[in-house]
């Protein structure tokens, strides 16, 4: 089973700076791409931010610029950097990897638990 943790959530004040962690353990063989995603209330989950195994990334149109997706492979472990925070970026933050197990095991999708990011105007 693969486990992830979450953290670097929080308030914080519209312009300022959060730095999000995602760190998975667990029987991992390896890990493919990885990302983050956030839910606002009354919304659908949506794409922040995703990063592959050469760390080609790609960006939800409104945080280019502002969000930088990176990973760590040593540590298995996924950032997500948030500067010039805006309101409209309230949500809860959820954390994707893909992992496989074995070397024959397939590819699967684990999410984390989701980290509340809040911004105020």
């Amino acid at each position: 089973q693969v486990q992830l943790v979450e953290s670097g959530g929080g308030l914080v004040q519209a312009g300022g700076s959060l730095r999000l962690s995602c760190a998975a353990s667990g029987s991992i063989f390896s890990i493919g791409a990885m990302g983050w995603y956030r839910q606002a209330p009354g919304k659908q989950r949506e794409l922040v931010a995703t990063i592959t195994v050469r760390s080609n990334t790609n960006y939800k149109d409104s945080v280019n610029d502002r969000f930088t997706i990176s990973r760590d492979n040593a540590k298995k472990t996924v950032y997500l950097q948030m500067n010039n925070l805006k309101p409209e970026d309230t949500a809860v933050y959820y954390c994707e990897v893909e992992a496989k197990m074995g070397l024959t095991s397939p590819l699967i999708t684990y999410w984390g638990q989701g980290t509340q990011v809040t911004v105020s105007s």
